[in-house]
């Protein structure tokens, strides 16, 4: 609660940068155009992304995944594929702000009252694109047992960070812990995020 709205502000702004730059790589990793468009989308962003680049950047993207139709509020089995990746990951990241002795409902951006995680959504997002990867892999045409399944296999991904190979589940607990640092040291450069590049 003590962190000022400035620095909140700062730190939403890299977290929403790095979100952008993973979809902008996995474009790009897909041979989709669309990924320049994220890159100009990068160059634009202001601070607390008061513009919403974020918002501008996630339907370019999701329409190149997924074709120009698709939208995130439909019911169908892309959706509910990346729901429940999502939720994986949510998950993961409530356990490691509750181990670091934080509370979940407070969010950098995410206010919503009705929502008890609004921090763990902060966070996550530079790594939603991990799950975006993997329902793009799997095209779903239904989501049941198998497909769950397959989802379950993001916390076998090994991504860099900070020099280092990592599990997944490692890197999403040394992230969150240079989150809370560049929060407190109020320093945006102690933030780790990961690279796909192994």
């Amino acid at each position: 609660m003590e962190w000022s709205k400035e620095e909140k502000a700062c730190i939403w702004t890299e977290i929403v940068s790095e979100k952008i730059n993973k979809q902008a790589q996995l474009l790009e990793k897909l041979h989709f155009q669309e990924s320049s468009l994220l890159k100009e989308y990068l160059l634009e962003i202001e601070l607390g992304d008061v513009t919403n680049r974020e918002g501008h950047a996630a339907k370019v993207y999701f329409n190149a995944l997924f074709g120009k139709k698709f939208t995130r509020n439909e019911e169908n089995p892309i959706n509910a594929a990346l729901n429940y990746g999502y939720s994986l990951l949510l998950s993961s990241f409530n356990r490691e702000i509750a181990a670091n002795g934080y509370i979940t409902q407070i969010g950098l951006f995410h206010d919503n009252q009705f929502n008890q995680f609004n921090l763990a959504s902060d966070f996550m997002e530079p790594y939603r694109p991990i799950v975006d990867e993997l329902v793009y892999q799997m095209m779903p045409v239904k989501f049941e047992k198998n497909e769950k399944h397959t989802l379950l296999k993001i916390f076998e991904k090994e991504v860099m960070l900070d020099g280092k190979r990592e599990l997944l589940v490692n890197a999403i607990k040394m992230y969150t812990k240079s989150v809370f640092d560049a929060l407190n040291e109020q320093n945006r450069f102690l933030i780790k995020f990961y690279q796909n590049e192994l």
